[in-house]
């Protein structure tokens, strides 16, 4: 039995080590629960936040709007943001940026560079020969990336976040549209990184919309698969999208919904904006025209009018989609000449009238890449703002062969939703419903690679192979491992884009380059000489897709076996620990891991491309890294985590004492030996058979970023603390504010009281003169001088004019709560007199109060008394411009120590025992002798437990219970209390 417990003793240490380092974690979430998520869109955004008490809401911004501008405006010495931006949009048309996410992930070269350009030529664009990348050039002394903008609105959308949820927010999913392409979507993780948030997920926007949608009608999904399509036309794009919703059977949680993204199409170009470009081109012509003879300039060339002009232009394609005709009217367009014109919707439409043409553009993609018809279509939503337009919703009509289309669902606010959704399915803090999420592989992903091959003896030629690594609608997120067999020494492959042929000409050069990563691999041979009598298994490449899209080559081995005998050995309880320990961190996969996360879909070995058919024995494997057995029986690679390479230097004996403790479980059929061999007969365990041995060696991998360079480290942190000082002195810009404006209204009460009756009483002339006097002077100063003034020299100007009216201030406060306080403390002393009567009028046989404790109440209610008319005539004959010797303060501290007396004789009388009574043999009670005392009556009183009474002290206020008085054979109401009891009630016990 002893040797037992001592086994154990080392088992319970690891439990309660295990149960401190939960508790740690829940400790550390604590403080942090809330999460957010930011719908960014080309022209606003909504943020939505999940915090406890507060499931999925929208965030309201400062203005108390749902949705805010994504516009910053920067100046030499301050940025505005949102709303407060927008309208600066007029006066400072250069320094206002929008719509800058177009030029995310794009090279200087790029059409949507010149297109923007175009659009908004107030801009000054400079170029990054680093990166190939452009700049917004504000001034000499100010330029911003694309990435550094974005990261400004990203703080800004958090900070309101916050402010909302009143607590500090890390953790963000941030939505992009479907069509971001690897460049565009590291962009924006680096625009995330500038603001110090935690990206928990880059989620398509799409996607975001279809999980609102089910997330809201989970009741309608069932094991019959629903398609519907989205149709979303924001202000920048428009994006179609075909999903399928389905219950589906789960390994660890049961049947659960499913959404499935099934096809998408897309037009990177049509949306609002568009039409609001056109319809300003139109109204700038109108205006033209109305001074065509007055050689006035074009109004083109005038950055400011067309800025109004593209705001009018806005306001009035929302207001034509509702009515036939609306009058446009700008006051003071240029010149002081104010612009009115009529414009009416079917000029409005005949403007637009190509953009319109490509509305069904990308139904038609959709159902293409869905390999589906318009008949398996069962509704056609409509998502985003554009698609308020009637002609869109016209066009489209016809184009799906619907009998009308869906409205049910928040054009605006479905993907915030979705997205705050996600985030609280991926943060630890919340458990949510399971909704299993798979997205789809927009751009397909292949390796690319040349060996030399000897067709003829003697006759060597090249050979370009290529191996599709993540097809197109494909799901993800998703491991995958490629393996080259006939490779013994370095060589290089490369990542690259697979058949965008389903895009146009004009989206292949808007696309950018199509080659993503040449990969160079140092260590092959070495490896090779490390382990000669082994056998190679190849050369394996681990890449991961993750959750957000983005590729990474996890890391690259060389893989060797050979077969070895080994003793048999019983597994040790240690090892049975340890691995009971490893299952706990993560060696096994929890009910939790994977809910709203991509089904891993198990994939046969794909066959090569087309043309490049290897001979015999040379091919390629491609294998999922999660499902995909190792060949020759040996035991899967275990996946590694995301995003996290494996670290340099790994030591191979890990893997191989992981594949021998798995090939010694006896349990295990063909796994302890080659295949066909039986487990050995009990009696046979000492001629063990060969098992296989594994060697991995990590090989040295150098990237060649081939689409668009990172920003390096060093330019990344320097943006980091470009930001960083913004922000700190937008803080101190705005603290300034906040003393001004606080200096000024003091100055404004101040000098408005001074004619007030009340200020008037308690202060003489020359008093009002004197404070009147300094609060012009302080007035003029600010006025004057307040302008570079600093925070600390505005705060002290309030401080002393504060500490010069403290006394004025004082006496009208004074005199303002003498009558409640008064009242109050009269009130008490005739209750507590009440009270002390009540008491000496029970007879003597009942009596629970000694006659020391209803003194020392009567002394304090005497004292109180007199204090009371002692102050108030000392007081009438101060003046009332004089500092008064009635304080309010003085009054509650009487008020408080009357209080504890009463309080301590009420809580006495709660907790007392009533005396039994002696009863004659005529069953009547005896009376007690009159000259009886308690203490010869055998006074019993029970309390709870607490420090001896001294008398004169009392109870704290509050906590008062009504005492029931009554004459002789009253049963008061009796608690019970713990025997042995003797001491009086403390005062902080009650």
């Amino acid at each position: 039995m002893t040797v037992k417990v001592r086994r154990q003793r080392p088992r319970r240490r690891v439990f309660w080590a295990l149960v401190a380092v939960l508790l740690a974690d829940l400790l550390a979430l604590s403080d942090t629960l809330a999460v957010m998520s930011v719908d960014l869109g080309s022209e606003s955004m909504k943020v939505a936040i999940v915090k406890p008490g507060v499931p999925m809401e929208i965030v309201l911004n400062k203005e108390s709007r749902r949705k805010t501008p994504v516009i910053v405006t920067l100046k030499e010495n301050e940025r505005f943001f949102g709303d407060s931006a927008a309208s600066m949009a007029i006066k400072n048309p250069k320094a206002t940026l929008r719509y800058f996410q177009h030029l995310l992930g794009k090279q200087a070269d790029n059409p949507h560079v010149a297109l923007y350009q175009a659009r908004f030529p107030e801009h000054e664009l400079t170029f990054d020969p680093q990166r190939q990348t452009v700049h917004f050039q504000i001034s000499p002394q100010l330029q911003f990336s694309p990435e550094e903008v974005l990261g400004m609105v990203l703080n800004y959308s958090r900070s309101l976040a916050e402010d909302f949820a009143e607590q500090p927010i890390k953790d963000a999913v941030i939505t992009v549209p479907v069509f971001f392409n690897q460049a565009e979507r590291r962009a924006v993780l680096q625009a995330a990184r500038m603001a110090g948030l935690k990206v928990l997920q880059l989620i398509n926007d799409n996607t975001a919309t279809a999980l609102s949608y089910g997330v809201f009608r989970r009741k309608d999904i069932n094991t019959t698969a629903q398609n519907i399509m989205f149709y979303d036309m924001g202000s920048g794009s428009t994006v179609c999208t075909i999903v399928t919703y389905q219950m589906v059977k789960t390994k660890e949680a049961g049947m659960q919904p499913q959404l499935q993204i099934r096809g998408v199409g897309f037009d990177r170009t049509l949306g609002g904006l568009e039409m609001e470009l056109r319809l300003r081109e139109h109204l700038a012509g109108l205006f033209n025209e109305q001074r065509k003879g007055q050689r006035a300039k074009d109004v083109r060339e005038n950055p400011r009018a067309m800025a109004k002009l593209l705001r009018e232009a806005n306001r009035l394609k929302t207001v034509l989609s509702a009515n036939a005709d609306h009058m446009a009217q700008i006051e003071g367009l240029m010149d002081d000449v104010d612009f009115k014109a009529k414009a009416t919707r079917v000029e409005f439409e005949e403007l637009c009238a190509d953009l319109f043409e490509r509305v069904p553009g990308p139904v038609q993609q959709a159902l293409q890449s869905a390999e589906m018809s318009l008949d398996e279509i069962e509704q056609v939503i409509l998502v985003g703002g554009a698609t308020r337009v009637p002609k869109v919703q016209e066009v489209l009509l016809k184009a799906v062969g619907k009998e009308e289309l869906g409205k049910n669902i928040n054009a605006d606010e479905a993907a915030a939703m979705g997205a705050v959704y996600q985030a609280a399915a991926l943060s630890k803090a919340f458990k949510v419903k399971p909704f299993v999420v798979r997205d789809a592989v927009v751009y397909p992903i292949l390796v690319e690679f040349t060996r030399e091959v000897e067709e003829e003896p003697g006759v060597h030629s090249l050979k370009h192979n290529k191996r599709v690594l993540f097809s197109r609608m494909g799901p993800y997120p998703q491991r995958k491992v490629i393996t080259f067999n006939r490779y013994s020494h370095d060589f290089n492959f490369h990542i690259n884009y697979g058949d965008l042929g389903f895009l146009g000409p004009e989206d292949l050069r808007v696309f950018g380059s199509q080659n993503l990563t040449t990969v160079k691999l140092k260590g092959v041979g070495d490896s090779f000489k490390k382990y000669p009598d082994y056998e190679s298994k190849g050369i394996k490449a681990h890449f991961n897709l993750d959750e957000s899209g983005v590729l990474s080559l996890d890391r690259v081995e060389s893989v060797f076996e050979t077969l070895v005998e080994d003793s048999p050995e019983e597994e040790s309880t240690l090892t049975k620990l340890g691995n009971t320990i490893s299952s706990l961190f993560g060696g096994g996969t929890t009910p939790d891991a994977k809910e709203n996360g991509t089904d891993t879909v198990q994939e046969e070995e794909e066959s090569p491309a087309e043309g490049s058919k290897d001979e015999p024995g040379e091919q390629v494997e491609l294998k999922e890294e999660a499902e995909a057995p190792v060949e020759d029986g040996s035991q899967p690679l275990p996946p590694e985590p995301k995003g996290d390479a494996a670290p340099e230097g790994e030591k191979a004996t890990e893997k191989e004492n992981g594949d021998k403790s798995e090939a010694q479980k006896p349990s295990e059929k063909a796994e302890a030996g080659p295949e066909g061999v039986a487990p050995a007969p009990e009696g046979e365990k000492k001629q063990k058979p060969a098992r296989k041995q594994r060697m991995v060696e990590e090989i040295g991998v150098e990237l060649v970023v081939l689409d668009l360079p990172d920003l390096p480290e060093d330019k990344l942190a320097q943006s980091v603390q470009k930001l960083q000082d913004l922000t700190l002195r937008d803080l101190e810009k705005q603290e300034r504010e906040k003393a001004a404006n606080s200096l000024e209204a003091f100055i404004f009460e101040t000098q408005d009281k001074l004619y007030q009756p009340e200020y008037q009483e308690v202060s003489t002339e020359e008093q009002r003169e004197e404070i009147s006097g300094k609060l012009s002077a302080a007035s003029t100063w600010l006025e004057d001088e307040g302008v570079g003034a600093t925070t600390v020299m505005l705060k002290e100007k309030l401080a002393e004019l504060r500490k010069l009216c403290q006394g004025l201030f004082f006496r009208v406060e004074e005199r303002k709560k003498w009558p409640e306080r008064l009242s109050a403390l009269d009130n008490l002393l005739n209750h507590s007199s009440m009270f002390l009567n009540g008491a000496r009028l029970i007879p003597e046989m009942d009596q629970i109060f000694t006659e020391v404790e209803m003194t020392t109440l009567e002394k304090v209610i005497n004292e109180t008394w007199a204090w009371k008319n002692a102050t108030l005539a000392e007081q009438a004959k101060l003046p009332a411009t004089e500092k008064p010797v009635l304080l309010s303060k003085d009054i509650e501290a009487k008020m408080m120590a009357l209080d504890r007396e009463v309080q301590y004789l009420l809580n006495k009388a709660k907790f007392t025992k009533p005396r039994p009574r002696p009863k004659d043999k005529n069953g009547t009670r005896a009376e007690p002798p009159l000259n009886a005392t308690a203490s010869d009556q055998g006074e019993k009183v029970i309390l709870p437990a607490g420090e001896d009474r001294v008398p004169g002290s009392g109870s704290e206020p509050g906590d008062t219970e009504p005492l029931e008085l009554g004459g002789p054979g009253a049963e008061p109401e009796q608690k019970e209390q713990s025997t042995g009891q003797k001491r009086p009630l403390k005062n902080d016990e009650l």
